[in-house]
């Protein structure tokens, strides 16, 4: 077996890491009053893998010897754990069918290339064999864009990149890197910082994603606002697919009819196998601050992102929770450290807002970062702070934002946690015009909190701005709850509201988290029927037997 890194089977991130709450005095209460749940009582227990039954490769003995003829015996597995491992991603929907035993189809085989020249004998033999390939990275997806259709009868491999990890080439006068697609984020960063370069890509999943994973969910990174995110990152790519290779050359920009670069971009596996992308790196900054600040509503703070979008400020990160999520990180926080209510600091300036008249139930934390040289991170810091300050808002300083900056990649964990104690969380992103972005909010917030009470069920429903741009920006919405024993379905009836919702008033079904087959079902209504064709049309002329990952994106 080679040496790929994986995260564990049935949660987030590798074994032995998790979320405790006994060093942090307010996160009891507050779960308690949150979604119903004592978490201070003793968790269940995941099932080992030994007790999950895990089918039977179905697999002839001549594909078996064509596998290790392509990528070598030592980069084939059969066995039972690695085929659950790259089974599924990790949806709340995964996490539960996992715990569940619910495996009604597993890959057959993984296998791990080492060169593109694999990949490409892999993909022959998909078409000479009838297989079907479904491209895996570091398997953090949550759009259900991993997993094999129940109903699939050919034999299923799994295409792991985790050996194609590392930087080939940096074109130092274009600031253009050349990376192999199965790269996980914090290589990619340390092979990069070494020659002085980053990509500055940083989403959720960091620590457990791959370069090929973000071109192929078009991902958004924390610092999107000033790098973007990685449909302007990725400038080039090569994609093996059934009939030859694609190869999107790396220029500038281009007038050569509909691009190829952007069908690849979102595309999940659907349209080959991504070996190769040329990025774009920039020289690491001089420096990096990250300050936080306080609104007196979220409206506020929105409102303060939206200028600051249009200002001479460009700040890396803009980021602002609402109320909601603001009592849900105060409540994380440990007592001895930073900013909080109880601290001395934090009290007395609770006291001062409230003699100003702040609804201290209301006020929201926000994030801003700021690269570059000294002169340059003060004028922004200078602008920024005074759209702050015309809209209410106050600074805090750094002390909560080196807590946030330390912390940022590690909120999955959360989810674990309550899945251990009967609690169901996730996820769901949108973005929307600035003009449609809080009605859009107040409505989710309303229509998940219908739901909630049609199910009798105790949840919370949170949300931040997490990136800025011109013209609008993109809203991420935590949601949790205590289930029953039919989480899925509870699950479904908080994931109508929301998608349905920000079609509804204004959003698109997903700002960078993917469709798979999470979302799928609201496609047409993003994208119109015409929009669906068109992606079908180019899916059915680059794979017409349907061998890339068949059933993501669009059901066929």
């Amino acid at each position: 077996m080679p040496a790929v890194k994986h995260m564990k089977w049935w949660g987030w991130g590798v074994e032995g890491v998790s979320f405790h709450w006994e060093d942090k005095p307010a996160f009891p209460a507050f779960v308690s009053r949150a979604v119903g749940i004592d978490i201070t009582q003793p968790p269940e227990s995941p099932k080992t893998i030994e007790q999950l039954h895990v089918p039977a490769p179905r697999i002839s003995d001549e594909v078996r010897g064509r596998l290790t003829d392509a990528v070598g015996a030592t980069n084939v597995a059969y066995d039972d754990l690695d085929r659950v491992v790259h089974t599924y991603g990790k949806s709340l929907r995964d996490l539960l069918r996992l715990r569940a035993a619910d495996l009604p189809r597993v890959p057959d085989a993984i296998v791990y290339p080492g060169s593109e020249d694999d990949v490409r004998a892999l993909v022959d033999l998909a078409g000479e064999a009838d297989l079907v390939l479904i491209p895996f990275g570091g398997g953090s997806n949550i759009s259900g864009s991993l997993h094999p259709l129940a109903e699939e009868e050919r034999t299923v491999v799994s295409v792991d990149l985790g050996r194609m990890d590392q930087v080939l080439e940096v074109d130092e006068d274009s600031g253009l890197a050349r990376v192999q697609a199965g790269v996980l984020g914090p290589d990619l960063e340390t092979q990069l910082g070494r020659r002085g370069w980053t990509m500055g890509h940083f989403p959720d999943s960091f620590t457990h994603s791959t370069l090929g994973g973000w071109v192929a969910t078009r991902s958004s990174g924390m610092q999107s606002d000033k790098y973007g995110d990685i449909a302007r990152i990725a400038r080039g790519m090569r994609v093996v697919q059934p009939s030859g290779t694609l190869v999107v050359r790396p220029v500038p920009s281009t007038s050569t009819g509909p691009s190829t670069r952007e069908m690849v971009l979102g595309s999940e596996g659907r349209l080959g196998v991504i070996t190769e992308v040329t990025v774009q790196v920039h020289r690491i900054p001089e420096n990096r601050l990250m300050l936080a600040y306080l609104f007196p509503s979220f409206e506020a703070g929105l409102a303060a992102m939206q200028e600051i979008s249009t200002s001479d400020a460009h700040p890396s990160v803009t980021r602002v929770s609402d109320q909601y999520e603001t009592q849900m990180s105060l409540a994380t926080r440990k007592a001895s450290k930073g900013f909080s209510v109880s601290s001395t600091v934090g009290a007395q300036l609770f006291k001062h807002l409230e003699r100003r008249g702040w609804d201290l139930d209301q006020a929201c934390l926000s994030f801003i970062g700021y690269e570059g040289g000294r002169a340059h991170v003060a004028h922004e810091k200078g602008i920024v702070g005074a759209i702050i300050k015309a809209h209410g808002g106050v600074g805090l300083g750094k002390g909560p934002a080196v807590l946030y900056d330390q912390k940022k990649f590690d909120t999955p964990y959360i989810r674990d946690f309550l899945l251990d104690r009967g609690g169901a969380a996730d996820v769901s992103e949108t973005a929307a015009p600035w003009s449609k972005l809080f009605p859009l909010y107040t409505a989710v917030v309303e229509n998940v909190r219908k739901v909630y009470a049609d199910l009798g069920v105790t949840g919370w429903i949170m949300c931040h701005l997490s990136h800025s741009e011109h013209s609008g920006a993109c809203l991420y919405f935590t949601f949790a709850f205590a289930h029953d024993d039919n989480p899925i379905a509870q699950y479904d009836r908080v994931k109508e509201a929301l998608q349905g919702t920000f079609i509804e008033a204004g959003g698109t079904l997903s700002h960078h988290h993917a469709v798979g087959t999470e979302h799928s079902r609201w496609l047409e209504d993003d994208i119109s029927t015409q929009g669906v064709l068109m992606v079908q049309g180019v899916i059915d002329t680059v794979d017409p037997t349907h061998q890339l990952n068949p059933g993501k994106i669009t059901s066929v």
